[in-house]
């Protein structure tokens, strides 16, 4: 409709990029396939080391020795275990996708930033069904106690409801799952309404998304209870770690955007804050690189040893509390400074 001036109205655009997600959602249903047909792979190994008796779990848990009676547990953490290894894809595509391309490279970035998207959307998927699969086994755990309602609520309360969770390891572990879960969804999903915030915004955002990550792994070092003792298995876990630290430094090193770039040049002047910023996160980079590197090689962590008696938690529930306020308030501070001009060497 016309205005009163008979011009025609100035729509506004939208807040949502639905082009770009219905287009990635098209893409999902190949992805998805995938991730299920590895999950069900694992669970069936899982189930099939729980039949023959050769279960780590077992050695902790024995009563969940009966596959069929806890299919419900185990097919938990397949959906973990795939969660995890789509984590682990999307963000070495992700890290990809912001560090200048390598001469005679033959997948463009636009196709890795595609793939990076699907299996991010994948990941939230998979991680989502991880804690369904959970609260179903703890509804289902629960079946001779009290009315459908109250399991219903106390299922839900435990699992989906950050601090829910008091019992055990998994008073700190839940809780982490769940931050990171909660912090998946508007981080990744932060890219379809870019028009709305700012692109600036969108970016710095996105950044914050590695935080995800690692607490999806230190997650499943907690609590996936594949990998509660020390072992191949769990040294495994920390091996996949190198390639993102080693990428994650060729990021800091050879970013692709230029406002990203550190020189030495930039620390004095009024960009020294900044430059002092990306010295820190290139620093952060090495010490994580050591960390791993070390962990890899000695299989020390911090796990479960068997027979031996377990430490308690390094970590307490205040401690991640404090953690998720002081996240929160660096993503807030981040954002509002993103929302200033651009630069015009951020503008390149």
């Amino acid at each position: 409709m016309a205005d009163a001036t008979g011009s025609a109205p100035v729509r506004r655009p939208s807040r949502i990029d639905r082009k770009a997600l219905r287009a990635d959602l098209r893409r999902l249903l190949p992805d998805t396939a995938a991730a299920l047909a590895v999950t069900l792979a694992i669970f069936v190994l899982l189930y099939a080391r729980v039949e023959a008796g050769t279960s780590q779990t077992l050695m902790v848990m024995p009563a969940l020795a009966d596959a069929g009676e806890y299919w419900l547990y185990w097919l938990c953490q397949a959906f973990g275990w795939s969660g995890l290894l789509w984590a682990w894809i999307t963000v070495m595509l992700g890290l990809l996708r912001s560090t200048a391309p390598v001469p005679g490279a033959r997948v463009s970035h636009a196709r890795v930033e595609r793939w990076h998207r699907v299996t991010s959307l994948t990941t939230i998927g998979l991680m989502f069904a991880h804690a369904f699969a959970f609260f179903l086994e703890r509804v289902r755990g629960d079946g001779e106690g009290p009315a459908l309602g109250e399991r219903l609520l106390a299922a839900f309360v435990e699992v989906f409801v950050p601090g829910g969770y008091s019992t055990g390891t998994g008073q700190v572990a839940v809780l982490i799952g769940l931050i990171a879960l909660y912090l998946a969804i508007p981080l990744s999903l932060a890219y379809y309404v870019r028009s709305w915030t700012g692109t600036r915004v969108w970016r710095a955002l996105h950044r914050f998304v590695l935080i995800v990550y690692v607490l999806s792994v230190w997650h499943t070092l907690l609590y996936g209870t594949n990998v509660w003792f020390d072992g191949w298995f769990r040294t495994a876990v920390w091996a996949l770690q190198l390639p993102v630290a080693l990428l994650l430094l060729s990021r800091l090193l050879a970013p692709l955007r230029a406002d990203e770039r550190f020189a030495l040049r930039d620390l004095v002047g009024a960009s020294r804050a900044r430059a002092l910023a990306r010295l820190g996160a290139r620093l952060a980079a090495v010490a994580a690189i050591v960390v791993v590197l070390t962990v890899t090689a000695t299989g020390r962590d911090g796990g479960r040893t068997p027979g031996a008696e377990t430490a308690e938690p390094m970590v307490s529930t205040d401690m991640l509390w404090g953690g998720v306020a002081v996240v929160l308030t660096a993503i807030g501070a981040v954002v509002l400074a993103s929302r200033g001009p651009a630069s015009a060497r951020e503008r390149e």
